[in-house]
């Protein structure tokens, strides 16, 4: 059994808030243990004023920490699943999935603000919303397109603080990152997955280990959350079918309910013209089976060719 663990982390507030959870939590059930925390600077990190398309997109925020993992400098890597790859470098795993937040994507207003949205629909027209996420542009522009998009860059406070200053109307946020910075106030709205459908992945973390560091393998996995996990795979399984990545407008939204599995899939046009989404159920020991199917159905729809453009 190991007595020390590195975790590799990013350095910005929300990724210190995600590490500094999962090593309470190591610690809360392993005593004795410790654990220490090295922050890692990543790509993604570093060049924060071009779009992701621009400087490597999926993979930018994870690809110097999986580095460390590789290199023995950290033991255990902790990311945001949907800043992930879908197929894993060699010699490293996924060793557990933590229990999921809240999926959602948010829409944040100005503070203070006293208008109160109880809608996508209740925002003005023309206003001047804020996301650097192709898939909540396409999604939004195909329900709002009389609105005004600019691209956002930077941590979750510098997209705040420009919010705040004027420089746009509204922005679009995970929901999951505002609560785990203690900013659940800051979601003016909570967007229903039926009309803006999530990221793979998003609102989860997933803990990366070299794959044959067993003694940190079996620490870790202490906090896989068996529901969460099942989702997760087949949302990848979703992505990695469609071979995009996280600047195509690709979603997938999976719910466990007992021993069901729901996945929900989409592939849009960039301008949100074309959406095309569908659905598909199956057991529990069948997500990536699901994930899989679920993306050859939307190929066969249309969605290759809205991937190629």
């Amino acid at each position: 059994m190991t007595s020390r663990i590195v975790i590799g982390s990013r350095g910005s507030q929300l990724a210190l808030v995600q590490s500094e959870w999962v090593k309470a939590k190591l610690e809360r059930l392993n005593s004795g243990l410790e654990i220490v925390i090295e922050v890692i600077k990543t790509t993604g990190d570093v060049v924060q004023q071009a779009p992701l398309s621009q400087i490597g997109g999926k993979g930018v925020f994870t690809k110097e920490l999986e580095d460390a993992l590789l290199d023995g400098r950290v033991d255990l890597a902790v990311h945001s699943l949907k800043d992930l790859p879908t197929i894993v470098q060699d010699k490293l795993a996924i060793t557990a999935i933590c229990e999921r937040e809240d999926p959602r994507d948010a829409l944040v207003l100005p503070a203070p603000s006293s208008f109160t949205c109880n809608s996508l629909n209740d925002l003005k027209a023309h206003s001047v919303v804020g996301t650097s996420s192709p898939r909540r542009l396409a999604q939004l522009q195909r329900a709002r397109p009389d609105l005004v998009f600019k691209e956002l860059r930077g941590n979750v406070d510098t997209r705040l603080r420009k919010l705040d200053e004027g420089q746009y109307d509204a922005l679009l946020l995970a929901a999951a990152g505002l609560r785990r910075l203690g900013l659940t106030d800051r979601v003016s709205l909570a967007i229903d997955p039926a009309q803006m459908l999530p990221a793979v992945g998003q609102g989860a973390l997933g803990l990366q280990t070299r794959s044959d560091d067993a003694p940190t393998n079996a620490i870790v996995g202490e906090l896989n959350h068996p529901d969460t996990s099942v989702a997760c795979e087949a949302e990848r399984a979703f992505l990695r079918a469609l071979g995009g990545g996280c600047q195509l407008p690709i979603a997938a939204h999976a719910v466990v309910a007992g021993e069901i599995v729901t996945v929900d899939g989409l592939v849009a046009s960039r301008d949100g013209k074309t959406i095309l989404r569908d659905q598909i159920s199956g057991f529990h020991g069948e997500a990536d089976r699901l994930g899989t199917e679920l993306a050859a159905k939307l190929l066969a729809g249309g969605a290759r060719e809205l991937i190629g453009n």
